[in-house]
């Protein structure tokens, strides 16, 4: 039996830890792949997204298939997996494929300033809210909504809440532990 459990798409996809992708240079099918796995996608002008499978006589193996409809929908999928098009800057972001671009120079200090920005917010509930949007993919709407009320018991009883409140109550920037 093939055991996939801890190849990098399968580990990355269980990740409690949010993930950026800075794209640059060229991600072509596992490449692109890869992206496709992490929560946020930022490319450079000049990056290259493409899902070259087909015209390699393969398939998306690394969660190219699963991705891609449930990110930009059956057709769009479908055209760019078995076209195995290129996508340009602005292509990527109207499709859903990425959250912005900007110039080359200025990739990794955009990641970086959007790493920040979440790790400014409590940690618990960043990790929290990323499992229920991913166990929202699987479940209809009446099991995940009492799903996510399940997670905010425990959220409730935490530290990084009261921290949350008291910094909103007074003005000022919340200094959360992750307790």
């Amino acid at each position: 039996s093939l055991d996939l459990k801890n190849t990098p798409p399968t580990v990355m996809q269980e990740m409690e830890t949010p993930t950026i992708c800075a794209l640059n240079g060229g991600a072509a099918g596992y490449g692109m792949d890869t992206a496709l796995g992490c929560d946020i996608r930022i490319r450079g002008k000049s990056a290259k997204l493409a899902a070259a499978f087909c015209k390699r006589g393969l398939v998306p193996e690394s969660g190219g298939t699963w991705y891609l409809p449930r990110l930009i929908g059956w057709s769009k999928a479908a055209e760019l997996i078995f076209t195995g098009r290129t996508l340009n800057a602005d292509e990527s972001v109207a499709w859903g494929l990425a959250s912005e671009v900007v110039a080359d120079e200025e990739l990794m200090p955009r990641a970086r300033a959007v790493a920040t920005e979440i790790a400014g917010n409590a940690p618990l509930a960043v990790r929290a809210a990323k499992r229920m949007m991913r166990m929202g993919l699987n479940e209809p709407f009446p099991e995940h909504v009492h799903h996510v009320y399940l997670q905010l018991l425990p959220l409730m009883q935490t530290e990084d809440l009261k921290e949350g409140m008291m910094a909103f109550m007074e003005k000022r920037q919340p200094d959360f532990k992750g307790r």
